[in-house]
C-alpha cells in the first residue's frame, strides 16, 4: 500500500465548513492572478463573508485551546464512483452507449447535453428505459414489458463490456487527489467503499485498474442491482454502513451529483461534493462540503482530518 499523504500540504476552503478545526490554507500559495495581479477565485469556490468569518473564529477557538487533540477519523469513507473517482460520463459511459446503440443499429445517440439531462436518473437500465418511454422504442425492440426488460439489460451487459475496455485502456485517469485521500484513509485504518449506481464488474475495473490490486483489496464495493432503489434513495448508503458495521453517523461520503448528495444526507451521513463535468451548476446547498475536486499537492482542496472534523459537529455554519 502506498504511504499515506502528507497532513502538511496547502489546502483550498471549502463552500462550506462544519468544524472547530478547519484545515488550514494560504491564499497566496492556491490563488492564480489576474494580468492585473488581482487573485481570481479559486476554483470558482465561494465563501461568504459570513462563513470566512466564523472559520476564523474557528480558527482562534482552537488555536487558543492550547492545540486541541485531533478529532477521531471517520469510520468509513465512502466513495461515488463515476465522477468521483473517474470524470466518466461525457466521455466514458456517454461513448459506450452510443456504440452499444450503433452496434445494435438502434438509430439512436444520445449528444452530450441529453446525455446531462438523463444523468439525473440513477442506473444506465433505468436511463435507457426512461429515455425509450419518453421518446419511442427502437423498431427492434421487442413489445412486451418482459422482453424489453430483457432488451434493456443486454444492451447494458454490452455497453458495460465497452465500458471496461476503455477502462483498462486507462484512457480515463483518477481525478486529482483520490489515491491521495484513499492512501491517506487506508493508513489510518478507515474503511473504505465505493457505492455507486453502476455495473458492478464496471466500478470493479475502475477500482482494481486505476487505483492497483493492492488498495482494491482493501475497498469494498456496493454497486449496481445490489439494493433495489437507486440513488437518490439511500439504500445504497445504508447497506455499506450494515455490511461495514459502522454507524452512518460516523461516515463521510464523497459524492458529485445532487442525486448522490440527497441519498448520502438521507442516509443520516456527512457528504463532501466535489463537483464534476456534467454536475458544476447543481444544488449542493445541503452538503457539508463543496469543492471542485479532491486536489493533490501543492493544491490540496481536503485531507482526512478535514473529513474527521465534519464528525464532530463542534462548529455549525
Amino acid at each position: 500500500m502506498a504511504a499515506a499523504a502528507s497532513s502538511s500540504s496547502t489546502l483550498l476552503p471549502a463552500r462550506t465548513i462544519s468544524s472547530a478545526r478547519p484545515v488550514p490554507w494560504t491564499a497566496a500559495q492556491c490563488l492564480p492572478r489576474r494580468a492585473g495581479g488581482s487573485s481570481l477565485s479559486p476554483c470558482s469556490l465561494r465563501v461568504s463573508a459570513g462563513r470566512t468569518r466564523r472559520a476564523e473564529a474557528a480558527r482562534t477557538s482552537a488555536a487558543g485551546a492550547g492545540g486541541a487533540p485531533a478529532a477521531a477519523p471517520p469510520a468509513a469513507l465512502l466513495f461515488d464512483c463515476d465522477g468521483v473517482l473517474v470524470d466518466t460520463e461525457k466521455d466514458g459511459h456517454r461513448i459506450s452507449f452510443n456504440e452499444t446503440f450503433a452496434e445494435r443499429e438502434l438509430g439512436v445517440s444520445w449528444d452530450v447535453e441529453l446525455y446531462g439531462e438523463l444523468l439525473k436518473i440513477g442506473g444506465g437500465k433505468e436511463r435507457m428505459t426512461a429515455y425509450f418511454n419518453k421518446t419511442e422504442w427502437p423498431a427492434k425492440a421487442p413489445k412486451t414489458d418482459e422482453e424489453r426488460k430483457e432488451f434493456v439489460a443486454s444492451l447494458h451487459k454490452r455497453k458495460t463490456e465497452l465500458f471496461m475496455a476503455l477502462i483498462e485502456k486507462k484512457l480515463l485517469p483518477l481525478r486529482p487527489g483520490v489515491q491521495r485521500l484513499i492512501d491517506e484513509a487506508l493508513g489510518k485504518g478507515v474503511k473504505v467503499a465505493v457505492c455507486s449506481t453502476s455495473n458492478e464488474k464496471a466500478v470493479s475495473a475502475i477500482v482494481s485498474c486505476l487505483l492497483g490490486p493492492d488498495r482494491a483489496e482493501k475497498i469494498t464495493i456496493f454497486a449496481g442491482d445490489v439494493v433495489p432503489r437507486k440513488k437518490p434513495d439511500p439504500a445504497i448508503y445504508l447497506l455499506a454502513a450494515t455490511t461495514l458495521e459502522v454507524d452512518p453517523s460516523s461516515c463521510v461520503v464523497v459524492e458529485d451529483s445532487n442525486i448522490g448528495l440527497s441519498a448520502a444526507k438521507a442516509a443520516g451521513m456527512k457528504c463532501i461534493v466535489t463537483k464534476s463535468g456534467y454536475t458544476s451548476d447543481e444544488d449542493f446547498v445541503i452538503a457539508d462540503a463543496v469543492f471542485d475536486c479532491i486536489g493533490d499537492p501543492p493544491e490540496g482542496r481536503f485531507d482526512l482530518e478535514f473529513c474527521a472534523n465534519l464528525l464532530q459537529k463542534q462548529f455549525v455554519s
